[in-house]
C-alpha cells in the first residue's frame, strides 16, 4: 500500500494478507460512506468516524486465519462465538457504543457493516487473476466473520438503550414522582384548611393544578416510554359502567372548571370488561381537550351508546375552531396538536391523543375524529365489551 492510497498486491493474496496489506484504503473508503449517515456524522471528526475500523479489520483478519471447525464457523455467524475469542469486548462492541453516543441509528451503524463488506470483497476480488478454492474459504469465513461482528455490535447497541429506556423510567417513576406527590398533597392539604385570604386561595387552587398536570404529563410520558420500547400501554381488564366513569369525569372537570357545562347522557347497556383507570384517562384528555377548544361557555356533551351487544360506542362533541382536515389524519400521532403555550392552558407536549389512541387500541377498540365548522369536533371511541 503506498501513501497515495492505491491498492497494493499482485497475483493471488489470501484475503487476510490483502486487508493487511491495504487496510489504509479500506479506511479511508469506510469512512468517506460513514460521512454519509447524515445527519449523526455532521461535524465529526475523522478520528471519530474511523473509530476502532483498524482494529474490527485485524480480528477479521486474524480470524481468517485461524483453525475453526464447521460448528464454530455457523456459531460464530450467529453471534455465538465464545466468550474469550477474538471480538468479547470487542471493537465492534465498542464502536456500536461510540456510533450510538453520536446519534447514529441502529440501521446507520448496519449499513456501515454492509459497506465494509461489499468494499472489501469488491476490491480484493478485483485483484484476483482467478478464484482458487482457496479463495470461496476465504469469503466464506470473511462473511462469517462480518455476520459475528454485526451480531455483537447490534446486541451492544441493544443493551446500552434498554439500560438508558430502564434508567429514565426510573427517574420518571421514582425520582420525579415522589416529589410531585409531595407537592400535591401539600398544596390539597392547604387548600382543605381554607384560608380567609383570596390571594392565598388562587395560588393554592393554582398548585393544585399545576401539581395535577405535572402529574398528567409524567404518566403521558412514561407510556410514551412504553410504546417506543414496543413494551404496548398494559391495561387490566375488569367490568366497569363506562357511563358511571364518564360522570366521575365530568365532575372532575366541573370542579375546576367553574362555570363549565358538561352533559353527559347514556341509552343501553355502558358495562364491559375495560381498564377503569386507563379509560379515564383517555376521558380525560377529550373532554380536557373539549374545553381547551371550545367555544366561551359552550356546552361540552358526552354520549355513551350501549344499544349493540358487542360494544359501546362513546362520543365527545365541542363547538370551536374545526380541526384542519390535514391534521386530521395524523392527530393521533405523538406530538401533535397542543403544543402551543398559552396563559390559560400552560404547556402541552401533545401526547395526549397518542396515548388515547394506544390505550383504545390495547382493548381492541378504535378512536377517531370528525371536525368542521359547522359541525363541530368529535371524537368518537368504539370499545368492545370483553
Amino acid at each position: 500500500m503506498s501513501d497515495s492510497g492505491k491498492w497494493v498486491g499482485q497475483g493471488q493474496e489470501r484475503l487476510a494478507d490483502f486487508i493487511r496489506h491495504n487496510q489504509p484504503a479500506i479506511i479511508k473508503e469506510w469512512t468517506d460512506f460513514a460521512r454519509t449517515r447524515s445527519p449523526a456524522s455532521d461535524g465529526m471528526s475523522k478520528l471519530a468516524l474511523e473509530d476502532h475500523i483498524a482494529d474490527i479489520l485485524k480480528f477479521i483478519a486474524e480470524d481468517l486465519e485461524s483453525p475453526q471447525t464447521a460448528r464454530e464457523r455457523v456459531d460464530k455467524s450467529h453471534g455465538l462465538a465464545v466468550e474469550d475469542g477474538p471480538f468479547s469486548q470487542s471493537a465492534a462492541e465498542i464502536h456500536s457504543a461510540l456510533r450510538l453516543a453520536d446519534g447514529f441509528d441502529i440501521d446507520q451503524m448496519v449499513s456501515e457493516y454492509r459497506a465494509l463488506r461489499a468494499s472489501v470483497v469488491k476490491q480484493w476480488v478485483a485483484k484476483q487473476e482467478s478464484l482458487a478454492s482457496t479463495d470461496v474459504e476465504d469469503l466464506t469465513r470473511f462473511n462469517e466473520a462480518i455476520d459475528q461482528a454485526v451480531t455483537e455490535s447490534v446486541a451492544h447497541y441493544t443493551k446500552t438503550i434498554n439500560n438508558s429506556r430502564n434508567l429514565f423510567l426510573g427517574v420518571l417513576g421514582h425520582d420525579l414522582r415522589n416529589p410531585i406527590g409531595a407537592a400535591s398533597m401539600a398544596a390539597r392539604w392547604m387548600a382543605r384548611s381554607g384560608t380567609s385570604d383570596p390571594k392565598q386561595a388562587k395560588v393554592v387552587a393554582e398548585m393544585v393544578l399545576t401539581t395535577d398536570r405535572a402529574t398528567r404529563i409524567l404518566d403521558d410520558l412514561l407510556d410514551l416510554t412504553r410504546s417506543s420500547f414496543g413494551t404496548g400501554i398494559p391495561v387490566e381488564k375488569a367490568k366497569m359502567d363506562m357511563a358511571r366513569l364518564c360522570h366521575q369525569i365530568a365532575d372532575e372537570l366541573r370542579g375546576i372548571n367553574a362555570g363549565q357545562i358538561i352533559e353527559v347522557t347514556h341509552q343501553g347497556d355502558p358495562t364491559g370488561l375495560w381498564d377503569a383507570a386507563r379509560m379515564g384517562q383517555v376521558l380525560s384528555n377529550l373532554m380536557g381537550n373539549a374545553i381547551q377548544y371550545s367555544e366561551a361557555s359552550g356546552a361540552i356533551t358526552v354520549a355513551i351508546s350501549g344499544l349493540d351487544p358487542e360494544g359501546v360506542v362513546v362520543t365527545v362533541h365541542n363547538f370551536g375552531p374545526p380541526i384542519p382536515p390535514e391534521n386530521q389524519k395524523i392527530i393521533f400521532q405523538s406530538w401533535m396538536r397542543g403544543q402551543e403555550v398559552s396563559a390559560e392552558h400552560g404547556t402541552h407536549l401533545g401526547l395526549g391523543l397518542y396515548i388515547a389512541r394506544l390505550i383504545v387500541e390495547a382493548h381492541g377498540g378504535e378512536i377517531d375524529v370528525t371536525s368542521d365548522q359547522k359541525s363541530g369536533t368529535t371524537f368518537t371511541l368504539r370499545l368492545p365489551r370483553t
